[in-house]
């Protein structure tokens, strides 16, 4: 299976494509993706079984296009997301920090 950049139109294996996924938006729920061959960046969203390709909008991402993907799955956690498929993890970190005392100890 191959996995397309929308912008130049190449197509990446999955390893290659997920590599490139970086800051984790938990609020939005979406990931940046930057293309390895031309350096488009684009926020894409993980769902079971597909990518969804969109735009900001606010606070909210709404999606666009959507490119399916048979066996892709997702975990969310407080500050990554993980992506499945084929046996394979990629853990994408987020940028955000917790709040204020969340994890926080006395000292």
């Amino acid at each position: 299976m191959l996995l397309p950049c929308l912008a130049c139109d190449c197509r990446l294996r999955p390893d290659e494509y997920f590599d490139a996924c970086h800051d984790y938006n938990r609020a939005r729920d979406v990931v940046m993706w930057t293309c390895p061959r031309c350096g488009n960046r684009d926020e894409i969203r993980v769902f079971p079984g597909e990518l969804g390709f969109g735009y900001a909008r606010g606070r909210r991402f709404d999606v666009q296009d959507r490119v399916p993907v048979p066996g892709l799955r997702r975990h969310r956690y407080e500050l990554r997301l993980e992506i499945c498929l084929d046996g394979r993890v990629w853990r994408v970190l987020s940028r955000e920090l917790p709040s204020p005392g969340v994890g926080a100890t006395a000292s």
